[in-house]
């Protein structure tokens, strides 16, 4: 049976910004039609927390998704980073995927802690509570991708297409 998985990304927030690497990814990913899951697309969220939150927990309940994959740009980074958890004032939410086992076979993605401070955070923190407050049964993860060009996209493509598909038989 085809998992639901559901593919978020944002929007650019910076007037210098031509794309977003979160985005960027997504593109790519919808290109290939080598997946045989059942992907949603939630492209190009507002960068504003509330308003992002809003859109994604609407598709939740749409959709009832297996699978939350939200991701954000993380333009300092130079691997897809995994978060492990998302803070909001003294909470800590942490992700029910075993990460560890998520990432085995991939060549260039690491486990974080440092979900930042910005929107994605609190997009993560808002999808995991919400998960916890309605018991549904799907699980979220966040993805941190770093600026994508022409050295880093097939490595880091086949990562992402890696995490997909590992979600797909858990």
């Amino acid at each position: 049976m085809n998992k639901t998985i559901l593919l978020t990304s944002f929007d650019t927030w910076l007037d210098d910004q031509l794309s977003n690497s979160s985005d960027d990814l997504l593109l790519e990913v919808a290109k290939l039609e080598l997946i045989p899951h059942a992907l949603t697309f939630l492209r190009l969220l507002p960068v504003d927390v509330e308003l992002a939150s809003c859109q994604v927990i609407a598709k939740i309940n749409d959709i009832q998704p297996d699978f939350i994959v939200c991701c954000g740009m993380a333009a300092s980074r130079k691997k897809l980073s995994i978060e492990i958890n998302a803070s909001h004032q003294e909470s800590i939410l942490q992700t029910e995927v075993n990460l560890e086992e998520l990432v085995s076979g991939a060549t260039a993605i690491e486990i974080s802690s440092e979900c930042g401070k910005f929107v994605c955070e609190g997009l993560y923190y808002s999808v995991l509570d919400y998960l916890r407050q309605t018991q549904l049964a799907a699980r979220c993860i966040f993805v941190h991708v770093p600026v994508l060009h022409q050295e880093n996209l097939g490595g880091i493509l086949a990562d992402f297409v890696l995490i997909i598909n590992k979600l797909a038989l858990l």
